[in-house]
């Protein structure tokens, strides 16, 4: 069962005042809930926001594995990336290819701890339209070669049709709309955090912020089997599912 820690907890927990928690949830996307008007917050995702904003990780250990036939990928998932995986596999069959779906900042982190050969990120980068550099910096030890793998349009997957007329995050709220949600740690999930802070927005305010799904085609699906109205996500899902998009930025 999810422990559910009090705002006082969370203070204690983070050390820092209680009126330093409710910036946390609006600025940050600090993982909450309200009920009957009291603010909860799931101790495991609040963990796991704390990990996901930590810098200046541990040195880089060693890499755990040794095999010369088998490739590493981790990070931020894509369809794209999927098909190139596997025409690498048809181009090489004597290589073996894996893909760890842990997110941007999961790609980022065990490509610190030396287990993957290469990590896959689209991480935005505060006050800057750019990508991945800063981010990868605030992670690694030694900046790793970056190489730009694709441009992609992020933005929200919603019903064909868009029949609720969504034109922004905040119709989520004003709406009562129900979103399914990409898991911490990604950085689609990032994005809409930050959406969500600028449009003057708190997780709570939004059904389904807690909604998780790992991979931008479980959005798509939630959407089109409609136990959800929009989710974040990218405009191949909603291409390949026949679903409508509302665009918000291209990503790297």
């Amino acid at each position: 069962m999810t422990t559910l820690l009090s705002t006082r907890e969370v203070a204690s927990l983070l050390g820092i005042h209680e009126k330093n928690v409710y910036k946390l949830i609006t600025d940050k996307g600090l993982p909450a809930t309200k009920v009957t008007g009291k603010w909860l917050f799931p101790k495991h995702l609040v963990q796991q926001w704390v990990e996901t904003n930590t810098i200046n990780y541990p040195r880089q250990e060693g890499f755990v594995f040794h095999s010369p036939a088998l490739f590493v990928v981790t990070g931020s998932n894509d369809i794209l990336l999927d098909r190139g995986l596997n025409l690498f596999m048809r181009q090489f069959p004597e290589y073996t290819a894996v893909f760890g779906n842990l997110g941007s900042m999961g790609g980022l982190k065990t490509l610190r701890q030396g287990l993957c050969h290469m990590a896959t990120s689209h991480m935005a980068e505060e006050d800057s339209r750019d990508f991945n550099f800063g981010p990868a910096a605030a992670v690694l030890e030694h900046m790793p070669a970056v190489v730009n793998f694709c441009k992609r349009e992020q933005g929200l997957v919603v019903s064909s049709g868009n029949p609720h007329h969504i034109q922004s995050v905040a119709d989520l709220a004003s709406k009562g709309l129900r979103l399914v949600n990409r898991s911490l740690g990604t950085g689609t999930r990032h994005w809409l955090d930050r959406a969500i802070a600028k449009d003057g927005l708190s997780p709570a305010d939004i059904i389904g912020y807690q909604h998780e799904v790992s991979r931008h085609l479980d959005v798509g699906l939630e959407v089109l089997s409609g136990r959800a109205d929009c989710g974040p996500g990218i405009h191949t899902v909603a291409g390949l599912l026949g679903l409508d998009f509302i665009p918000f930025h291209w990503e790297r």
